[in-house]
């Protein structure tokens, strides 16, 4: 059996109704759809073909974000998340860059590497090599003033650490911020790159080997394999291009509001909510989450 989770703010009983039809147009062989969060997110149980059932409903209904995965598998046991415009609003290398007045040319550059336009780890060294000289107090004073936790990432995280998941933050980012950042939301652990400072200022460098894609899918099949978990039991979630190596080889792989070589690879998308769609899309209700 297979699951489909719709979850918008204005989910009504027509809507369901439709998105029934549309799955037995589709020869998913629907059965009735029960209510998450009434008004808010519903279960569409079916039985067959889920790459027609995703295609029939992604989509379907303006600003509804759409799930479909097993249904024995939903609850995941391993979650492995980006930081930068996934667990977090922005983007930290272009928020230090603005500290020093070149925000407009790395954010260029970061724009392009999320894309897949341009190689991660040169991309990453290149932004790096214009902060040298930086004070390493800006990176504190960046962290105060600009770096926000994404809408329910709170919850996401402390609520499957509740119910026995590990979580893992990898970031392609930095460690002075990806440490704090999930301390805060409730990680298990953090992994970053580390910036390399001396005398007080940004060498203009970033230690060796760089945390990139290659480390982000190692991380997620490292947790997998010392959990000894099914891999279908894993969820992994970004945004940018380096996220997809983790994306594809997670049991669901999420692409959060994000470039569309992402999305179009990710086993699912979440493009109108924020993270506490993934609560609902593994079949938690409000209830069970852990604020």
């Amino acid at each position: 059996m297979f699951t489909a989770t719709l979850i918008g703010d204005l989910l009504a009983a027509g809507d369901m109704t439709a998105a029934i039809d549309r799955l037995a147009a589709a020869g998913c062989r629907p059965g009735e759809s029960v209510w998450l969060e009434e008004g808010i997110a519903a279960d569409l149980p079916f039985a067959t073909d889920p790459a027609a059932a995703r295609q029939a409903l992604e989509h379907s209904l303006a600003g509804v974000d759409v799930v479909v995965q097993p249904t024995a598998t939903r609850r995941k046991a391993l979650i492995v998340a980006d930081m930068d415009s996934t667990m977090i609003t922005v983007e930290c290398i272009d928020e230090l860059a603005d500290y020093a007045g070149i925000k407009a040319e790395v954010a260029a550059v970061t724009e392009a590497a999320m894309r897949g336009e341009l190689d991660f780890e040169g991309a990453l060294d290149a932004r790096v090599a214009l902060l040298a000289g930086l004070s390493a107090s800006v990176i504190a004073q960046c962290l105060a003033e600009r770096v926000r936790i994404m809408p329910g990432a709170k919850s996401l995280v402390r609520t499957m650490r509740a119910h026995g998941a590990e979580a893992v933050l990898v970031s392609g980012g930095f460690t002075r911020f990806a440490e704090p950042v999930a301390a805060d939301i409730g990680f298990d652990r953090a992994i970053a790159n580390v910036l390399l400072i001396a005398d007080g200022r940004l060498t203009g460098k970033v230690a060796k080997p760089i945390v990139g894609s290659a480390t982000k899918q190692e991380t997620l099949l490292a947790a997998i394999a010392t959990r000894g978990i099914d891999p279908a039991l894993s969820l992994a979630v970004g945004d940018g291009a380096n996220d997809l190596a983790m994306i594809e080889r997670a049991g669901l792989g999420v692409a959060y509001h994000a470039k569309p070589i992402v999305a179009a690879a990710a086993g699912a998308r979440v493009d109108h909510g924020d993270l506490s769609v993934l609560l609902y899309a593994q079949g938690y209700r409000r209830g069970e989450w852990a604020d």
